[in-house]
């Protein structure tokens, strides 16, 4: 029994097609012919309309918003590819939503990061290819390969050419949750960390209270897995500006971007922002500051790993 399918077939649903076709281009062929649509009532529709009989089917679907409609393509997409026969079958989740919900916080409450992962399995995936978990423990939910990839590999490379030669650059973590992020980046790029001390009144509101280092007179990057509402990297640049940096650009992997994030964006004292597009950026999420880097690379070649059944552990770095 082989490890993988007879040939490779990119698939797309609706939340990020651009990204499955540079994917797909990168590897020279075409994404597979399919369609997601509704039926009258809201209930998601998918035809496939080409063989995947024994084939290596992966599946390009971010589940950011609308996430529950997303996740449901991908879910009935799965099943679609298992019942026809496929020969195996890879998630690739650039974006993977509901991981912030990876733990009890408190009394009572779901961890649907775990759901979401029970769901992919029970709807036949073999494999998971993602980027960025919001938890790297979320990958321990999953009972089937995970490959983690790490948006560093490719926003590191921008930020060692955009400052080559530059001394004067600090790494900033916006929050304790992201200091072991900013140390990564701190030693690849060869700078200095700070860390923002904030306490969370309440969930999607952040007050900063302390920063820890020096970041008068500095280039600042402020790194983060994602950007939700930008409460946090809205703050965390108004407190960093306050404290006399000299430029302040922040970089995510994953550009949520929901809610009062584009005003609090287009107010706060960023220069820039990079972020990957794991999650397509619509024209209503961009603010004149951004600049969005391709992941289609790194996947891409992944995929082909995968297939080729090679390491893929050398793309974490």
């Amino acid at each position: 029994m082989i490890s993988h399918g007879k040939d490779i077939k990119i698939f797309t649903g609706n939340s990020n097609p651009e990204l499955a076709r540079d994917i797909a281009a990168i590897l020279g062929i075409e994404v597979g012919q399919a369609t997601v649509t509704k039926f009258s009532d809201g209930e998601i529709s998918v035809n496939i309309y080409e063989t995947v009989r024994g084939s290596d089917v992966f599946v390009v679907q971010s589940t950011c918003s609308p996430v529950n409609d997303n996740l449901m393509e991908l879910l009935i997409m799965i099943d679609a590819f298992k019942r026809a026969s496929a020969g195996r079958i890879t998630a690739v989740l650039p974006y993977f939503g509901y991981a912030r919900q990876d733990r009890k916080a408190k009394a009572r409450d779901p961890i649907t990061a775990k759901l979401c992962a029970d769901l992919l399995t029970a709807a036949g995936a073999d494999r998971v290819l993602t980027m960025d978990l919001h938890a790297s423990q979320i990958q321990g939910f999953f009972n089937i390969p995970v490959d983690h990839l790490l948006g560093s590999s490719v926003l590191c490379p921008y930020f060692e050419e955009k400052y080559r030669g530059n001394d004067n650059l600090v790494i900033v973590s916006p929050d304790l949750g992201s200091v072991t992020r900013a140390r990564f980046y701190a030693t690849k790029l060869d700078a200095p960390i700070a860390i923002i001390d904030k306490r969370r009144p309440k969930a999607n509101v952040s007050e900063v209270m302390n920063i820890i280092g020096d970041v008068a007179g500095k280039d600042v990057i402020l790194v983060d897995d994602l950007i939700d509402t930008a409460g946090t990297i809205a703050n965390a640049a108004k407190a960093l500006k306050e404290r006399g940096a000299k430029s302040i650009v922040s970089a995510c992997t994953h550009a949520v971007l929901s809610g009062p994030a584009i005003e609090r964006l287009t107010d706060a004292p960023i220069d820039e922002l990079i972020c990957l597009d794991t999650i397509k950026l619509t024209d209503d999420k961009k603010f004149g500051k951004e600049k969005v880097l391709s992941v289609a690379p790194i996947f891409a070649e992944a995929i082909e790993r995968i297939y080729e059944d090679i390491s893929v552990s050398t793309l974490y770095v």
